[in-house]
């Protein structure tokens, strides 16, 4: 018995031709996606933190994570950081609402002094970490923590 790869059963003897089509085209769309990543890496590399939106905050770290730059540990708290509860108790406003522009690198000092003083070990090891990344990402911005 012989078994011929090229043999499709519902078509009985009929055989087909591999399609260079389909995989040309196939490489084109992953050749441009590849090309469009490397856009993208190159404008995510840097932030100013200093100056961002909530949504911009999350797109970048999100791509961060996608690209492999940061573990999702890593990004726990920059997430933390682009939620915004209301004090009220009433739903979570959406980050892609909010236009306003903050101070990630002040928010995050902010949250270490408040780790120090109650003496809380996990949230200020997560939050140097964090400004330990901001620090690497950053736009030339001096931080100092």
């Amino acid at each position: 018995m012989r078994v011929d790869a090229n043999v499709h059963y519902f078509n009985g003897n009929q055989r087909t031709k591999p399609s260079t089509e389909a995989s040309t085209s196939f490489s084109a769309a992953l050749t441009a996606a590849q090309t469009d990543n490397n856009k993208t890496d190159s404008s995510t590399k840097q932030a100013d933190f200093t100056s961002m939106t909530r949504q911009e905050m999350r797109d970048w770290a999100n791509t961060q994570i996608r690209n492999g730059e940061m573990s999702l540990d890593d990004g726990r708290p920059f997430m933390a950081m682009t939620m915004k509860i209301p004090v009220n108790g009433g739903e979570l406003a959406g980050a892609h609402s909010d236009e306003t522009r903050y101070n990630f690198i002040q928010k995050t000092r902010d949250g270490i002094q408040g780790a120090l003083s109650r003496n809380d070990e996990a949230t200020l090891k997560m939050l140097e970490s964090a400004m330990s990344i901001m620090q690497d990402k950053s736009t030339g911005v001096n931080i100092r923590i």
